[in-house]
């Protein structure tokens, strides 16, 4: 039988499902209002000290991430109750974030369709949210190996991807199906609406000066986001379940994380550490994802990661289906080493 996730104490999700207008335009003019502050202040005073300036990047950064949790909610019809308000916020939200608005969402949807499910990893899944069980990184060729284990070295999937995907990838549709008409026109839009932001920004500062400002951001911003993200399915204690014993439920309680963060961090990232709430229903808005939790002992049940351990969590690359756990690459010995030599 389905494990139910909600006992007959927790109350029904339908109190947590339902947006409030009011604290969802709080939310915007708290994250787009001091990000563009601090943005104005990077603009107009260009020679700010050495230390000042990074630490502005930071918050900006954080807020960036925030307004991405906006866009993220919009996408999955939570943060409005209305559709068209959903749709309005999360392209505007595309223009600070540069991650097109449908065609994220779109993507996302997938994402959610089919997470942490070993026999659907070729739908909606990334190299981030998705993983390889030590039978079939065995199986592979020793090329292949070695360009999996470089994709997922830290280095490169946490610091050198993140901002090449923000900046670059999400320009051009190149991953869309050739029914995804709509989020394609919406890539484009989002490339001119970002382009005119530039175009203005520059008009006053020069490109350069736009360059030093927005890109710092940026990366710092994509790689917090991006490790959220990948930390919320992959980590050690983490569960994958073939399609016939797969559950909605299941996957949610024990293969979603509680990230614990201090309350400050808690505020930037809008509760997505709460993750395991959110995968159980997508459409409470991240300010009900706190209230939830308390509320169901159930969810409570969640893997819980601290800082420390998320940090750590990069190691986990391969599923061991034996033991049901995720484990680091393999070591590789000096007679192995002379073997592929």
């Amino acid at each position: 039988m389905t494990t139910r996730v909600r006992s007959r104490q927790s109350p029904p999700l339908s109190v947590f499902q339902h947006a409030d207008l009011g604290k969802s335009l709080m939310q915007i003019g708290t994250s787009f209002f001091p990000y563009i502050c601090i943005c104005a202040v990077l603009y107009r005073f260009p020679g700010l000290s050495w230390w000042v300036t990074p630490v502005l990047w930071l918050f900006a950064s954080g807020f960036m991430v925030r307004i991405f949790i906006i866009q993220h909610d919009c996408g999955h019809g939570s943060f409005f109750a209305s559709r068209r308000g959903n749709e309005v916020a999360g392209w505007l939200c595309s223009l600070i974030t540069l991650a097109p608005y449908a065609h994220w969402r779109r993507q996302h949807a997938l994402h959610h369709a089919n997470w942490n499910n070993l026999d659907r990893r070729d739908s909606g899944m990334d190299i981030y949210s998705s993983c390889l069980t030590i039978t079939e990184f065995n199986a592979l060729s020793r090329l292949n190996q070695r360009c999996y284990r470089v994709l997922r070295n830290p280095i490169v999937s946490l610091l050198l991807l993140p901002p090449l995907v923000f900046l670059v990838l999400y320009r051009i549709p190149f991953d869309s199906p050739a029914g995804w008409r709509k989020e394609k026109v919406g890539v484009y839009l989002t490339d001119l609406g970002i382009l005119g932001l530039i175009l203005a920004l520059a008009s006053f500062f020069g490109f350069a000066r736009v360059a030093e400002v927005q890109i710092p951001i940026l990366v710092i911003a994509a790689t917090v986001g991006v490790w959220l993200f990948s930390l919320q399915h992959r980590f050690e204690k983490t569960r994958w379940d073939r399609n016939d014993s797969w559950t909605k439920a299941m996957a949610s309680v024990q293969g979603s994380s509680y990230l614990k963060l201090p309350r400050v961090l808690q505020w930037f990232t809008g509760n997505i550490g709460f993750h395991h709430v959110h995968h159980f229903s997508p459409r409470i808005p991240n300010y009900r994802l706190e209230l939830c939790h308390r509320a169901s002992p159930e969810l409570q049940n969640a893997p819980v990661l601290s800082i420390w351990t998320g940090l750590k969590s990069w190691r986990y690359a391969l599923w061991d289906e034996s033991h049901g756990v995720m484990v680091p690459f393999p070591r590789r010995t000096a007679a192995s080493s002379r073997s592929t030599a």
